[in-house]
Protein backbone atom coordinates (compact mmCIF):
# COMPACT_ATOMS: atom_id res chain seq x y z
CA UNK A 1 0.00 0.00 0.00
CA UNK A 2 1.58 2.86 -1.13
CA UNK A 3 0.60 6.70 0.25
CA UNK A 4 1.37 10.30 0.07
CA UNK A 5 3.81 11.22 2.95
CA UNK A 6 0.86 12.94 5.64
CA UNK A 7 1.72 14.32 9.13
CA UNK A 8 0.44 10.33 10.39
CA UNK A 9 3.91 9.39 8.35
CA UNK A 10 5.96 11.81 9.80
CA UNK A 11 4.97 11.05 13.09
CA UNK A 12 6.11 7.42 12.25
CA UNK A 13 9.34 8.52 10.47
CA UNK A 14 10.04 10.52 13.56
CA UNK A 15 9.40 7.85 16.26
CA UNK A 16 11.87 5.66 14.17
CA UNK A 17 14.41 7.52 13.82
CA UNK A 18 14.04 8.37 18.10
CA UNK A 19 13.97 4.57 18.97
CA UNK A 20 17.23 4.17 16.15
CA UNK A 21 18.86 6.52 17.92
CA UNK A 22 18.41 5.74 21.15
CA UNK A 23 19.15 1.84 19.87
CA UNK A 24 22.37 2.54 18.76
CA UNK A 25 23.64 4.19 21.62
CA UNK A 26 22.85 0.53 23.04
CA UNK A 27 25.41 -0.66 20.43
CA UNK A 28 23.08 -3.64 19.59
CA UNK A 29 22.67 -2.88 15.71
CA UNK A 30 19.06 -2.70 15.19
CA UNK A 31 19.39 0.88 13.93
CA UNK A 32 20.23 -0.36 10.62
CA UNK A 33 16.50 -1.90 10.07
CA UNK A 34 14.74 0.80 11.91
CA UNK A 35 16.37 3.04 10.05
CA UNK A 36 15.42 0.75 6.30
CA UNK A 37 11.89 0.39 7.62
CA UNK A 38 11.61 4.54 7.55
CA UNK A 39 12.71 4.44 4.68
CA UNK A 40 10.06 2.65 3.28
CA UNK A 41 7.53 4.43 5.27
CA UNK A 42 8.95 7.73 3.75
CA UNK A 43 7.84 5.77 0.44
CA UNK A 44 4.74 5.34 1.36
CA UNK A 45 5.54 1.01 1.50
CA UNK A 46 3.61 0.32 4.26
CA UNK A 47 3.84 -3.31 3.39
CA UNK A 48 7.55 -3.47 3.21
CA UNK A 49 7.96 -1.77 6.55
CA UNK A 50 6.00 -4.62 8.08
CA UNK A 51 7.85 -6.96 6.64
CA UNK A 52 11.20 -5.70 8.06
CA UNK A 53 9.89 -6.04 11.61
CA UNK A 54 10.62 -10.05 11.51
CA UNK A 55 14.20 -8.89 10.65
CA UNK A 56 14.64 -7.42 14.41
CA UNK A 57 15.69 -10.36 16.44
CA UNK A 58 13.11 -11.80 19.09
CA UNK A 59 14.66 -10.08 22.17
CA UNK A 60 14.40 -6.39 20.75
CA UNK A 61 11.26 -7.48 18.58
CA UNK A 62 9.22 -7.84 22.01
CA UNK A 63 10.17 -4.68 23.44
CA UNK A 64 7.02 -2.45 24.27
CA UNK A 65 8.13 0.49 22.03
CA UNK A 66 8.88 -1.87 19.38
CA UNK A 67 5.62 -3.60 19.56
CA UNK A 68 3.89 -0.02 19.80
CA UNK A 69 5.84 1.21 16.24
CA UNK A 70 4.60 -1.76 14.84
CA UNK A 71 0.85 -0.99 15.77
CA UNK A 72 1.04 2.17 14.31
CA UNK A 73 2.98 1.04 11.09
CA UNK A 74 -0.58 -1.57 10.88
CA UNK A 75 -3.37 1.60 11.62
CA UNK A 76 -1.11 3.17 8.70
CA UNK A 77 -1.55 0.30 6.76
CA UNK A 78 -5.21 -0.01 7.27
CA UNK A 79 -5.10 -3.22 9.60
CA UNK A 80 -6.32 -1.32 12.72
CA UNK A 81 -7.74 -5.23 14.11
CA UNK A 82 -4.37 -6.45 14.59
CA UNK A 83 -2.73 -2.96 15.82
CA UNK A 84 -5.97 -2.94 18.67
CA UNK A 85 -4.43 -6.43 19.46
CA UNK A 86 -0.89 -5.18 20.24
CA UNK A 87 -2.26 -2.23 21.89
CA UNK A 88 -4.18 -4.22 23.94
CA UNK A 89 -1.94 -6.59 25.21
CA UNK A 90 0.23 -3.17 26.27
CA UNK A 91 -2.82 -1.95 28.43
CA UNK A 92 -3.48 -4.53 30.41
CA UNK A 93 0.26 -4.36 31.95
CA UNK A 94 0.65 -0.69 31.46
CA UNK A 95 -2.75 0.93 32.05
CA UNK A 96 -1.35 4.60 31.31
CA UNK A 97 1.04 3.71 28.37
CA UNK A 98 -0.06 6.95 26.80
CA UNK A 99 1.40 5.71 22.94
CA UNK A 100 -0.35 1.81 23.05
CA UNK A 101 -3.57 4.35 24.35
CA UNK A 102 -3.05 6.51 20.87
CA UNK A 103 -2.68 3.53 18.78
CA UNK A 104 -6.07 2.32 19.98
CA UNK A 105 -7.35 5.76 19.67
CA UNK A 106 -5.75 5.90 15.86
CA UNK A 107 -7.43 2.17 15.23
CA UNK A 108 -11.19 3.47 16.51
CA UNK A 109 -11.11 6.51 13.94
CA UNK A 110 -10.10 4.30 11.05
CA UNK A 111 -13.31 2.14 12.35
CA UNK A 112 -15.08 5.14 12.63
CA UNK A 113 -15.77 4.62 16.42
CA UNK A 114 -15.52 8.16 17.02
CA UNK A 115 -16.56 7.70 21.07
CA UNK A 116 -14.29 5.38 21.66
CA UNK A 117 -11.79 7.97 19.98
CA UNK A 118 -12.79 10.54 22.20
CA UNK A 119 -12.57 8.63 25.33
CA UNK A 120 -8.73 6.73 24.75
CA UNK A 121 -7.69 10.42 23.78
CA UNK A 122 -9.36 11.98 26.69
CA UNK A 123 -7.76 8.74 28.94
CA UNK A 124 -4.23 10.19 27.17
CA UNK A 125 -4.73 13.46 28.41
CA UNK A 126 -5.19 12.32 32.21
CA UNK A 127 -1.96 10.71 32.18
CA UNK A 128 -0.13 13.61 30.08
CA UNK A 129 -1.57 16.55 29.62
CA UNK A 130 0.64 18.26 28.08
CA UNK A 131 0.48 15.43 25.36
CA UNK A 132 0.36 17.07 22.36
CA UNK A 133 -0.61 14.77 19.43
CA UNK A 134 -3.67 13.54 21.61
CA UNK A 135 -4.65 17.73 22.50
CA UNK A 136 -4.58 18.20 18.24
CA UNK A 137 -6.80 15.16 17.65
CA UNK A 138 -9.16 16.19 20.04
CA UNK A 139 -9.17 19.73 19.16
CA UNK A 140 -9.84 18.53 15.05
CA UNK A 141 -12.52 16.40 16.75
CA UNK A 142 -13.91 19.82 18.16
CA UNK A 143 -13.50 21.43 14.44
CA UNK A 144 -15.46 18.29 13.07
CA UNK A 145 -17.89 19.18 15.79
CA UNK A 146 -18.28 23.17 14.80
CA UNK A 147 -16.56 23.94 18.41
CA UNK A 148 -13.87 26.50 17.29
CA UNK A 149 -13.29 27.66 20.67
CA UNK A 150 -13.08 24.52 22.76
CA UNK A 151 -10.72 23.69 19.21
CA UNK A 152 -8.62 26.47 19.85
CA UNK A 153 -7.89 25.60 23.50
CA UNK A 154 -6.30 22.57 22.95
CA UNK A 155 -4.54 23.89 19.83
CA UNK A 156 -2.83 26.18 22.37
CA UNK A 157 -2.40 23.48 24.71
CA UNK A 158 -0.25 21.69 22.27
CA UNK A 159 1.49 24.78 21.40
CA UNK A 160 2.20 25.43 24.65
CA UNK A 161 3.90 21.74 25.73
CA UNK A 162 5.51 21.70 22.20
CA UNK A 163 5.75 25.61 20.53
CA UNK A 164 7.74 23.99 17.47
CA UNK A 165 4.26 20.83 16.60
CA UNK A 166 4.59 21.69 12.74
CA UNK A 167 0.67 19.79 13.17
CA UNK A 168 -0.73 22.25 16.07
CA UNK A 169 0.83 25.48 14.17
CA UNK A 170 -1.46 24.64 11.29
CA UNK A 171 -4.11 23.39 12.95
CA UNK A 172 -4.33 26.52 15.41
CA UNK A 173 -3.86 28.55 11.63
CA UNK A 174 -7.15 26.85 10.67
CA UNK A 175 -8.94 27.85 13.45
CA UNK A 176 -7.87 31.73 12.60
CA UNK A 177 -9.02 30.95 9.12
CA UNK A 178 -12.41 30.11 10.66
CA UNK A 179 -12.72 32.59 12.48
CA UNK A 180 -11.28 35.57 9.87
CA UNK A 181 -8.01 36.14 11.81
CA UNK A 182 -5.86 36.17 8.68
CA UNK A 183 -2.94 37.31 9.78
CA UNK A 184 -2.78 35.29 12.90
CA UNK A 185 -3.87 32.13 10.65
CA UNK A 186 -0.35 33.80 8.10
CA UNK A 187 2.05 34.09 11.04
CA UNK A 188 1.67 30.18 12.13
CA UNK A 189 1.73 28.95 8.70
CA UNK A 190 5.26 31.18 8.46
CA UNK A 191 6.68 29.85 11.51
CA UNK A 192 5.99 26.30 10.06
CA UNK A 193 6.97 26.39 6.88
CA UNK A 194 10.41 27.82 8.11
CA UNK A 195 10.68 24.84 10.40
CA UNK A 196 9.49 22.21 8.11
CA UNK A 197 10.47 23.62 4.81
CA UNK A 198 9.61 20.06 2.97
CA UNK A 199 6.25 19.74 4.32
CA UNK A 200 3.68 20.09 2.25
CA UNK A 201 0.93 20.78 4.79
CA UNK A 202 1.35 24.72 5.90
CA UNK A 203 1.64 25.58 1.64
CA UNK A 204 -1.71 23.72 1.33
CA UNK A 205 -3.21 25.39 4.15
CA UNK A 206 -2.17 28.91 3.36
CA UNK A 207 -3.87 28.09 -0.16
CA UNK A 208 -6.85 27.56 1.49
CA UNK A 209 -6.88 30.90 3.23
CA UNK A 210 -5.59 33.18 -0.08
CA UNK A 211 -9.17 30.96 -1.88
CA UNK A 212 -10.76 32.50 0.39
CA UNK A 213 -10.07 36.32 0.14
CA UNK A 214 -10.30 35.79 -3.84
CA UNK A 215 -6.07 35.87 -4.04
CA UNK A 216 -6.22 33.01 -6.40
CA UNK A 217 -2.65 34.18 -7.68
CA UNK A 218 -1.47 33.66 -4.35
CA UNK A 219 -3.51 30.79 -3.39
CA UNK A 220 -2.11 28.58 -7.07
CA UNK A 221 1.62 29.61 -5.96
CA UNK A 222 0.96 27.52 -2.69
CA UNK A 223 -0.81 25.11 -4.29
CA UNK A 224 1.75 24.49 -6.86
CA UNK A 225 4.22 24.16 -4.27
CA UNK A 226 2.36 21.70 -1.94
CA UNK A 227 2.36 19.81 -4.89
CA UNK A 228 5.62 20.11 -5.90
CA UNK A 229 6.63 18.87 -2.22
CA UNK A 230 3.57 16.22 -2.41
CA UNK A 231 2.80 15.23 -5.71
CA UNK A 232 0.56 12.30 -5.03
CA UNK A 233 -1.76 14.86 -2.55
CA UNK A 234 -4.53 13.93 -3.31
CA UNK A 235 -6.77 17.25 -1.62
CA UNK A 236 -3.99 19.39 -2.65
CA UNK A 237 -5.28 17.95 -6.20
CA UNK A 238 -8.77 18.39 -5.58
CA UNK A 239 -8.21 22.32 -4.36
CA UNK A 240 -6.27 23.17 -7.00
CA UNK A 241 -8.26 22.02 -9.42
CA UNK A 242 -11.69 23.63 -7.44
CA UNK A 243 -8.95 26.76 -7.68
CA UNK A 244 -8.60 26.66 -11.36
CA UNK A 245 -12.21 25.86 -11.93
CA UNK A 246 -12.98 29.10 -9.93
CA UNK A 247 -10.23 30.85 -12.49
CA UNK A 248 -12.28 29.18 -15.69
CA UNK A 249 -9.34 27.04 -16.57
CA UNK A 250 -11.61 24.15 -16.52
CA UNK A 251 -9.10 21.69 -18.98
CA UNK A 252 -6.30 22.48 -16.59
CA UNK A 253 -8.48 21.49 -13.17
CA UNK A 254 -9.87 18.24 -15.13
CA UNK A 255 -5.98 17.24 -15.23
CA UNK A 256 -5.92 17.09 -11.71
CA UNK A 257 -9.39 15.81 -10.73
CA UNK A 258 -8.40 13.12 -13.29
CA UNK A 259 -4.96 12.41 -11.57
CA UNK A 260 -7.00 12.59 -8.32
CA UNK A 261 -9.34 9.65 -9.26
CA UNK A 262 -5.84 7.71 -10.35
CA UNK A 263 -4.38 8.09 -6.80
CA UNK A 264 -7.93 7.19 -5.12
CA UNK A 265 -10.12 5.49 -7.37
CA UNK A 266 -12.67 4.76 -4.53
CA UNK A 267 -13.47 7.90 -3.25
CA UNK A 268 -15.88 9.90 -4.96
CA UNK A 269 -15.26 14.10 -4.37
CA UNK A 270 -12.98 14.14 -7.44
CA UNK A 271 -15.69 12.37 -9.84
CA UNK A 272 -18.36 14.85 -8.96
CA UNK A 273 -16.11 17.44 -10.70
CA UNK A 274 -14.77 15.82 -13.42
CA UNK A 275 -18.36 14.64 -14.25
CA UNK A 276 -19.11 18.32 -14.43
CA UNK A 277 -16.23 19.90 -16.27
CA UNK A 278 -16.24 16.87 -18.84
CA UNK A 279 -20.11 17.72 -18.82
CA UNK A 280 -19.62 21.31 -19.98
CA UNK A 281 -16.87 20.89 -22.25
CA UNK A 282 -18.95 18.42 -24.15
CA UNK A 283 -17.20 14.77 -23.33
CA UNK A 284 -21.04 13.30 -22.38
CA UNK A 285 -19.24 10.06 -22.75
CA UNK A 286 -16.77 10.55 -20.48
CA UNK A 287 -19.27 12.72 -17.97
CA UNK A 288 -21.96 9.63 -18.51
CA UNK A 289 -19.20 7.14 -16.89
CA UNK A 290 -17.91 9.59 -14.16
CA UNK A 291 -21.63 10.37 -13.05
CA UNK A 292 -22.49 6.47 -13.08
CA UNK A 293 -19.22 5.89 -11.03
CA UNK A 294 -20.06 8.89 -8.61
CA UNK A 295 -23.71 7.15 -8.31
CA UNK A 296 -22.30 3.90 -7.50
CA UNK A 297 -19.16 5.37 -4.53
CA UNK A 298 -22.07 7.79 -3.28
CA UNK A 299 -25.85 6.43 -3.26
CA UNK A 300 -27.07 9.40 -1.15
CA UNK A 301 -25.65 11.98 -3.63
CA UNK A 302 -28.29 12.75 -5.38
CA UNK A 303 -26.62 15.63 -7.74
CA UNK A 304 -24.75 12.46 -9.15
CA UNK A 305 -28.26 10.62 -10.39
CA UNK A 306 -29.31 14.40 -11.29
CA UNK A 307 -26.15 14.15 -13.76
CA UNK A 308 -26.78 10.55 -15.61
CA UNK A 309 -30.15 11.34 -15.50
CA UNK A 310 -30.12 14.71 -17.76
CA UNK A 311 -27.57 12.67 -20.10
CA UNK A 312 -29.65 9.14 -20.24
CA UNK A 313 -32.34 11.56 -21.31
CA UNK A 314 -30.23 13.38 -23.97
CA UNK A 315 -29.29 9.85 -25.14
CA UNK A 316 -33.30 9.16 -25.23
CA UNK A 317 -32.29 5.91 -22.87
CA UNK A 318 -35.67 6.83 -21.12
CA UNK A 319 -35.55 3.39 -18.79
CA UNK A 320 -32.59 4.57 -17.12
CA UNK A 321 -33.01 7.76 -17.21
CA UNK A 322 -36.63 7.64 -14.94
CA UNK A 323 -34.12 5.03 -12.64
CA UNK A 324 -31.75 7.53 -12.25
CA UNK A 325 -34.52 10.44 -11.56
CA UNK A 326 -36.56 8.32 -8.86
CA UNK A 327 -32.86 7.16 -7.42
CA UNK A 328 -32.41 11.31 -6.96
CA UNK A 329 -35.95 11.85 -5.57
CA UNK A 330 -35.19 9.05 -3.19
CA UNK A 331 -32.64 11.36 -1.54
CA UNK A 332 -33.98 14.16 -1.95
CA UNK A 333 -37.70 13.93 -1.54
CA UNK A 334 -38.51 17.51 -1.73
CA UNK A 335 -37.08 18.26 -4.51
CA UNK A 336 -40.30 17.95 -6.89
CA UNK A 337 -38.77 18.26 -9.94
CA UNK A 338 -36.85 14.76 -9.81
CA UNK A 339 -40.00 13.12 -9.72
CA UNK A 340 -41.81 15.38 -12.50
CA UNK A 341 -38.47 14.31 -14.39
CA UNK A 342 -38.85 10.65 -13.95
CA UNK A 343 -42.89 10.69 -14.72
CA UNK A 344 -41.94 12.17 -18.23
CA UNK A 345 -38.99 9.85 -18.89
CA UNK A 346 -41.06 7.13 -17.49
CA UNK A 347 -44.26 8.06 -20.07
CA UNK A 348 -41.80 8.25 -22.89
CA UNK A 349 -40.06 4.18 -21.96
CA UNK A 350 -43.46 2.44 -22.01
CA UNK A 351 -47.15 3.66 -21.35
CA UNK A 352 -48.58 7.14 -19.97
CA UNK A 353 -50.40 5.84 -17.42
CA UNK A 354 -46.98 3.69 -15.80
CA UNK A 355 -46.44 6.41 -13.37
CA UNK A 356 -49.68 6.79 -12.02
CA UNK A 357 -49.42 4.99 -8.90
CA UNK A 358 -46.18 6.93 -8.25
CA UNK A 359 -47.83 9.94 -8.96
CA UNK A 360 -50.40 9.39 -6.33
CA UNK A 361 -48.04 8.62 -3.99
CA UNK A 362 -46.16 12.24 -5.02
CA UNK A 363 -49.53 13.88 -4.47
CA UNK A 364 -49.69 13.27 -0.74
CA UNK A 365 -46.68 15.63 -0.03
CA UNK A 366 -46.70 18.22 -2.50
CA UNK A 367 -48.36 21.70 -1.35
CA UNK A 368 -51.42 21.89 -2.53
CA UNK A 369 -51.83 25.40 -3.40
CA UNK A 370 -47.98 25.13 -5.41
CA UNK A 371 -47.79 25.11 -8.89
CA UNK A 372 -45.99 21.88 -8.78
CA UNK A 373 -49.25 19.88 -7.23
CA UNK A 374 -50.94 21.81 -10.33
CA UNK A 375 -48.35 19.98 -12.91
CA UNK A 376 -48.21 16.35 -11.10
CA UNK A 377 -51.88 16.33 -10.83
CA UNK A 378 -52.00 17.15 -14.61
CA UNK A 379 -49.87 14.18 -15.32
CA UNK A 380 -51.83 11.80 -12.58
CA UNK A 381 -55.00 12.45 -14.08
CA UNK A 382 -53.98 13.10 -18.23
CA UNK A 383 -56.37 16.03 -17.88
CA UNK A 384 -56.06 19.51 -16.26
CA UNK A 385 -53.69 20.86 -19.05
CA UNK A 386 -55.83 23.95 -19.02
CA UNK A 387 -55.36 24.78 -15.47
CA UNK A 388 -51.30 24.10 -15.83
CA UNK A 389 -51.05 26.39 -18.35
CA UNK A 390 -52.90 29.07 -16.57
CA UNK A 391 -50.87 28.78 -13.78
CA UNK A 392 -47.83 29.01 -15.80
CA UNK A 393 -49.21 32.46 -17.15
CA UNK A 394 -49.79 34.21 -14.14
CA UNK A 395 -46.49 32.62 -12.18
CA UNK A 396 -43.78 35.21 -11.69
CA UNK A 397 -40.35 33.79 -10.94
CA UNK A 398 -39.25 33.34 -14.49
CA UNK A 399 -37.37 30.47 -13.20
CA UNK A 400 -39.91 28.70 -11.89
CA UNK A 401 -42.44 29.58 -15.06
CA UNK A 402 -39.37 28.05 -17.35
CA UNK A 403 -39.49 25.22 -15.83
CA UNK A 404 -43.36 24.26 -15.46
CA UNK A 405 -43.31 25.51 -19.00
CA UNK A 406 -41.07 22.73 -20.40
CA UNK A 407 -42.96 20.13 -18.30
CA UNK A 408 -45.98 21.33 -19.82
CA UNK A 409 -44.44 20.87 -23.46
CA UNK A 410 -43.51 17.30 -22.39
CA UNK A 411 -46.97 16.42 -21.52
CA UNK A 412 -47.90 17.78 -25.13
CA UNK A 413 -45.68 16.01 -26.56
CA UNK A 414 -45.99 12.87 -25.11
CA UNK A 415 -50.08 13.37 -25.90
CA UNK A 416 -48.90 13.97 -29.32
CA UNK A 417 -49.83 17.29 -29.51
CA UNK A 418 -46.67 18.72 -31.04
CA UNK A 419 -48.46 22.37 -32.39
CA UNK A 420 -48.85 22.76 -28.21
CA UNK A 421 -45.26 20.91 -27.29
CA UNK A 422 -43.41 23.58 -29.21
CA UNK A 423 -45.42 26.65 -28.36
CA UNK A 424 -43.97 26.04 -24.46
CA UNK A 425 -40.51 24.69 -25.65
CA UNK A 426 -40.34 28.32 -27.59
CA UNK A 427 -41.43 29.96 -24.67
CA UNK A 428 -38.88 28.36 -22.06
CA UNK A 429 -36.18 29.82 -24.43
CA UNK A 430 -37.64 32.73 -24.35
CA UNK A 431 -37.71 33.38 -20.82
CA UNK A 432 -33.91 32.35 -20.92
CA UNK A 433 -33.79 30.89 -17.66
CA UNK A 434 -30.53 29.88 -17.94
CA UNK A 435 -28.54 27.45 -15.94
CA UNK A 436 -31.94 25.09 -14.78
CA UNK A 437 -32.11 21.16 -15.61
CA UNK A 438 -34.89 21.98 -17.43
CA UNK A 439 -33.42 24.59 -19.68
CA UNK A 440 -30.61 22.90 -20.96
CA UNK A 441 -32.92 19.80 -21.76
CA UNK A 442 -35.31 22.63 -23.71
CA UNK A 443 -32.26 23.60 -25.68
CA UNK A 444 -31.05 19.79 -26.90
CA UNK A 445 -35.14 19.43 -27.94
CA UNK A 446 -35.34 22.85 -29.98
CA UNK A 447 -31.83 22.20 -31.01
CA UNK A 448 -33.11 18.60 -32.83
CA UNK A 449 -35.99 19.98 -33.93
CA UNK A 450 -34.59 22.99 -35.94
CA UNK A 451 -36.18 25.55 -33.79
CA UNK A 452 -35.82 28.94 -31.83
CA UNK A 453 -33.45 31.91 -31.80
CA UNK A 454 -30.17 29.43 -31.86
CA UNK A 455 -31.48 26.41 -34.87
CA UNK A 456 -28.90 27.24 -36.57
CA UNK A 457 -26.08 27.22 -34.76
Amino acid sequence: MKKSINGSVLFLIFLVFGLSTNLFAQGNGVESILNEIAQKLSQGDTAAALELFGRLPPSEAEKAEIRILRANVLNSAGRPAEAIQIANAIVNTDRNNTEALMVLADAAAIQNRERDRRNFLERVIAADPGHARALIDLGNLAISARNLRVAAGYFDRALAAEPNNGEALVSRAVVHRYNRENRNAEQLLAKAMELYPQWAGPYHERARLYRGTNNFASSLRDLNKALELEPNNYWALIDRGMLLMEMNRKQEALADFNRAIELEPENFIAYAYSAGIKDELGDYAGAEADYTKLTRLKPDYYFGFEGLGILKMRNKQWAEARDAFLAAYRQAPREFQYALLATVCWMRAGRQTDPKQFLAQVLRTVPRDSIEFTLIRMFHDLNHDTDAAARIDREQNIYTKSSMAFYLASYYDIRGNQALANRYYLMVQELDAVGTIEWRLNEWVLAERGLGVRAGQ
